[in-house]
């Protein structure tokens, strides 16, 4: 698959993996759900569920550090100002840090998979579920596997091949 294919399957992740309502018990399905993945598959995650305003779920499985904290709290930033997928900013440009000259600070804003947009019908983007503790590409996966069952769709029809090296 090319990055084009890639950029075009993340673009039709944002468009349908849309929740009918959000709320405080959809976040905590959401985060729970992640982290017992992420136990279950001994898997290093911080997650943080979040509308603009307020985090409502944030779970850290073992094997973690602070920086983990500190790539969601970047990711969730890229998130708001781009309103898109994380990874896709990683896909459409690559991994190189904002110049200054767009105005987001890499203090402050970084281009790494793992924040994905939380849609809701009727009302767009109001918040991300983001992790941080694999790769850029895994991360992006996990949310997006998190998103599917949460909506019940087949995870194999959003999910991003294995990349060939």
């Amino acid at each position: 698959m090319s990055t084009a294919d890639d950029i075009a399957l993340v673009k039709r992740q944002e468009a349908e993996l849309v929740l009918r309502a959000f709320d405080e018990a959809v976040a905590f399905d959401l985060g729970s759900a992640i982290r017992a993945r992420a136990l279950a598959e001994n898997l290093s995650l911080v997650v943080d569920v979040r509308t603009w305003d307020r985090q409502l779920f944030f779970a850290a499985t073992p094997g973690t550090a602070a920086d983990n904290s500190e790539w969601v709290r970047r990711k969730v930033n890229t998130v708001r100002r781009f309103q898109r997928a994380s990874y896709r900013m990683v896909l459409e440009r690559g991994e190189a840090p904002f110049s200054a000259q767009s105005g987001a600070d890499p203090a402050d804003f970084v281009i790494a998979g793992g924040g994905f947009p939380i849609r809701v019908e009727g009302a767009g983007i109001i918040g991300a579920v983001t992790v941080s503790g694999l790769p850029g590409r895994k991360d992006h996966g996990v949310v997006v596997d998190a998103l599917c069952d949460h909506l019940g769709r087949d995870r194999a029809t959003y999910a991003l091949p294995e990349p060939t090296e």
